[in-house]
């Protein structure tokens, strides 16, 4: 998953609370385009997250930080996980990225972004990861459609191991650059979203080399932000960024049951996704 493109339960009762109303269907294994659905407006960017400015990653970090941050990234360190498949359990309940299959999320603004969390999932490495379907929409038509595979360890961190990537014109695939599965040519899992995120933490959230190497940095932990579909607190705020688009960096903002509401383009741009509806799988 590139950057210009889309953790223990520790809070199940904030988790139900927060959760909102609907369902809607899951997805299947391979991609198929299709229209966007209808609904939803294009947001205008209204934002009052807080957020600590970036550092750099330690260049020796303790032990305590390698535990909790499995994914660590070390300017000039090579990278290397090991995946145990009796690590990882069945449900994706971290607070700050639940996939809860069934449920819809829908992004609007510089593009359309729909998000289905299947009922299906994928075997990698030995895990069996949860497969969510991105798809993006420009003026209507298809132009990116994404199977994701993610899957939650024991400690709450969710992982991703990879996604398969279709970029279409016209209703033709064009690329599939950034396509890469864990284990396959090298390719190595990282994490999405940790289980206890601290600002500062730096975490590699994939690792194939060349094709996706995306980076994250925790920045802001507190404050609150307003988008299409509504107010929240408690918000989790991250930059995201890859040495293969040093000139690209963009501002992605979590609350607690939801996940993403927010992405923000710092560098290189100005686009800005929305959260614009939300219907939880049954």
């Amino acid at each position: 998953m590139t950057v210009t493109s889309m953790r223990a339960i520790r809070a199940a009762a904030l988790l139900g609370a927060i959760v909102l109303v609907g369902t809607s269907c899951g997805s299947t294994e391979s991609p198929n385009p299709q229209s966007p659905s209808s609904g939803g407006t294009n947001p205008s960017p209204s934002t009052t997250a807080s957020a600590a400015a970036s550092t750099p990653p330690s260049a020796s970090p303790s032990v305590e930080a390698i535990d909790r941050n499995p994914a660590a990234f070390v300017e000039g360190a090579p990278y290397e996980v090991t995946i145990d498949p009796a690590d990882f359990v069945a449900d994706i309940n971290n607070p700050f990225m639940p996939l809860k299959p069934g449920t819809k999320v829908t992004f609007d603004g510089a593009e359309r972004i729909e998000i289905t969390i299947s009922t299906e999932t994928k075997t990698i490495l030995g895990v069996a990861t949860t497969v969510v379907r991105d798809q993006v929409f420009s003026d209507s038509e298809l132009a990116e459609d994404t199977l994701d595979w993610y899957a939650q360890d024991r400690n709450g961190n969710v992982w991703y191991f990879g996604e398969k990537t279709a970029e279409y014109d016209g209703g033709e695939v064009v690329s599939t650059a950034g396509t890469w599965e864990g284990g396959v040519d090298g390719a190595q899992p990282g994490i999405i979203m940790l289980a206890d995120p601290q600002v500062g933490d730096v975490y590699r959230q994939e690792f194939y080399e060349g094709e996706a190497e995306d980076l994250a940095q925790v920045t802001g932990i507190g404050g609150s932000i307003t988008v299409p579909f509504g107010t929240f607190t408690d918000i989790l705020v991250t930059e995201e960024w890859t040495p293969l688009e040093p000139d690209v960096r963009e501002r992605k903002t979590y609350v607690p049951g939801i996940g993403v509401v927010e992405t923000r383009q710092i560098k290189g741009g100005e686009d800005v996704t929305q959260l614009v509806e939300f219907k939880p799988g049954g």
